[in-house]
C-alpha cells in the first residue's frame, strides 16, 4: 500500500471514528474540506480561551491594580516640623521646580512634587526669593514653604558709608563680616573678576560703592566687592556718568576722581555743589591754577586730617596737589551718589577758594577772594585752637 492510499481516522460530529481515504478527487475531498472547517473551529476557540482568562485574571487582580495606581498617583510627603538643620541655598534664577529638587536632594522634603504642590498652594511659587534658609530634615513640604520666607533668609547687614578709603573699606568689610582681611585686599586687586569699567584702570579705589549691603554666609570677599562694583554701575548709569562727563569735557575717571575730591571736603551735602565748582574754576581758569587740596596731600602720605602740615606739602606723591598741576591720578576714597551728582552738576559761582571754618559743625565758606580766604583760614585756626 503506498501513502496516497492509507487509511486514517478522523472524528466525526458525534465523536465517533470513522475510516476515510486521502484522495483528491469524489467524497472524500468534500470530507476532507469538512475536516479542515471542524478544524478551524476547534482552533477559534484557543484565542476565545486566552481572552476569557486574561479578562478572568484582571478581575480577580482588580482591587490590586486600582490599589497601585492609587498609590502611584499619591505624592509622598513627610509629616510634622522636622528635625536637626540644613542650610538650603536658593539661587538667582531658580523656579519652583528646582528649589523642589533640591530640598528633596538635601533630605528636607520626601518628594519634589509634594513642595510644588505645597508652594503652589501657598501661592509662592513664583515669589521665592535667592538667598540661604535655614530648614530641617524630613519636614512636611507644607512647613518647608513656610520656612522659605524671605523675610527668614540667612543674612547679615553691612553699612559702609561715603567718603571711605579703600583700604578703610576692606578693614570694615573683614570686622563686619568676620572673613579675613587678606582675602578681600586680594581679591580688591582683581579689577578684571570685580567687573570694573575699562576707565578705573584696574583700581578699586573710587568704585566700590558705600551703601548698605545684605551679605549672606556663602558670599566670599570677591562676591562682596563685586556686588558694590555693580552697584557701581547702577548708579552711574542712573547718573549718565559718561554721556555727562563727556558733556563736560572730562573722562568718566577724571568725575570719579572729582567726586572724591568732593566727598572729602564737603562739610554737608549742601556744600558739595560748590565744592565742585571750585574745583572746575581751578582746573578751567584762565591761566589754570593747582588744586592744593589737603585731602590729596594726606591720601598720598596715607594719613587722616583737615589740614597738611608744612611738612606735608612737600611730599613728592603724585597726590600732592600743592606741587603738582591738574587731577591726581584717580579717585582718593569711595564717593556717594550725592557727591558724583555735584561732580556732574556743579553749583554755579565763580569761588576760587573754601575753609572748613567749623570742623565740629561742618561750616564751610566759599570765596573769590584770596584775601577773604586768609580770613577765613585765621578762623579756622582761632576755632582749631579754641577746640
Amino acid at each position: 500500500m503506498n501513502d496516497l492510499d492509507m487509511d486514517f481516522l478522523v472524528g466525526d460530529d458525534d465523536g465517533r471514528s470513522r475510516r476515510g481515504s486521502r484522495t483528491s478527487s469524489g467524497s472524500g475531498g468534500r470530507r476532507g474540506r469538512r475536516r479542515r472547517r471542524r478544524r478551524n473551529r476547534g482552533g477559534f476557540l484557543a484565542p476565545m480561551l486566552a481572552v476569557i482568562v486574561l479578562l478572568g485574571g484582571i478581575g480577580a487582580g482588580g482591587f490590586y491594580g486600582y490599589t497601585w495606581l492609587r498609590d502611584a498617583m499619591t505624592v509622598e510627603d513627610y509629616t510634622g516640623q522636622g528635625a536637626g538643620e540644613v542650610v538650603v541655598e536658593i539661587k538667582t534664577g531658580q523656579s519652583a521646580s528646582d528649589v523642589a529638587r533640591t530640598l528633596q536632594e538635601q533630605g528636607v522634603v520626601k518628594s519634589a512634587e509634594a513642595f510644588v504642590n505645597a508652594a503652589a498652594a501657598a501661592d509662592m511659587s513664583a515669589s521665592l526669593q535667592p538667598g540661604e534658609y535655614t530648614l530641617r530634615k524630613q519636614m512636611s513640604a507644607a512647613a518647608a514653604v513656610k520656612l522659605l520666607d524671605p523675610d527668614k533668609r540667612l543674612r547679615e547687614t553691612v553699612t559702609l558709608k561715603e567718603g571711605l578709603r579703600l583700604s578703610d573699606t576692606l578693614t570694615q568689610l573683614a570686622k563686619q563680616t568676620g572673613k579675613p582681611l587678606r582675602e578681600f585686599q586680594r581679591a580688591a586687586r582683581d579689577g578684571k573678576a570685580l567687573g570694573l569699567p575699562s576707565y578705573a584702570r584696574g583700581k578699586l579705589e573710587g568704585y566700590a560703592f558705600p551703601a548698605t549691603y545684605e551679605i549672606s554666609p556663602k558670599m566670599e570677599p570677591v562676591d562682596i566687592l563685586t556686588a558694590m562694583v555693580d552697584r557701581f554701575h547702577q548708579t552711574a548709569g542712573k547718573d549718565g556718568l559718561e554721556k555727562e562727563a563727556k558733556a563736560l569735557g572730562h573722562t568718566p575717571h577724571e568725575i570719579m576722581t572729582i567726586a572724591s575730591i568732593v566727598q572729602a571736603e564737603s562739610g554737608s551735602v549742601e556744600d558739595m555743589g560748590k565744592v565742585a565748582r571750585v574745583i572746575y574754576n581751578r582746573l578751567d581758569g584762565n591761566p589754570p591754577r593747582k588744586l592744593e587740596m589737603d585731602s590729596t596731600v594726606m591720601y598720598g602720605l596715607n594719613k587722616y586730617g583737615v589740614a597738611a602740615t608744612n611738612a606735608d606739602l612737600e611730599s613728592t606723591s603724585p597726590y600732592n596737589t600743592y606741587a603738582r598741576e591738574g587731577l591726581p591720578p584717580g579717585p582718593i576714597a569711595n564717593p556717594g551718589d550725592h557727591a558724583i551728582q555735584a561732580a556732574l552738576n556743579p553749583t554755579k559761582g565763580d569761588w576760587i577758594f573754601f575753609v572748613t571754618t567749623d570742623t565740629k559743625r561742618g561750616i564751610t565758606k566759599f570765596t573769590a577772594s584770596e584775601a577773604e580766604f586768609f580770613r577765613f583760614k585765621a578762623e579756622f585756626e582761632k576755632n582749631q585752637a579754641g577746640g
